[in-house]
């Protein structure tokens, strides 16, 4: 399960440099995640750092990307092998 950024976002800067993977990016008009790098941090923190402190609550799942736990822990490992 990918996360997903909203249009509600108000590009405040504070997602993107949280994110273990490097997953987060500013899009055209407000940040995105590539839901090939984020794990929703499993394997590095208890829950999504980028959800935890966004200030308006605009970071759910992304309902195209659905992976179990172990799917997004793999993807970790993949991501950080080198």
């Amino acid at each position: 399960m990918a996360l997903m950024i909203t249009e509600e976002c108000i590009n405040c800067d504070v997602c993107e440099p949280k994110c273990p993977n490097q997953a987060i990016y500013m899009g055209i008009d407000y940040y995105e995640i590539n839901p090939d790098l984020c794990t929703e941090c499993v394997g590095h923190f208890d829950t999504p750092q980028c959800q935890m402190f966004c200030p308006v609550d605009c970071i759910p799942i992304n309902p195209e990307h659905i992976e179990t736990k172990e799917q997004l822990l793999d993807k970790r490992h993949k991501i950080h092998s080198n």
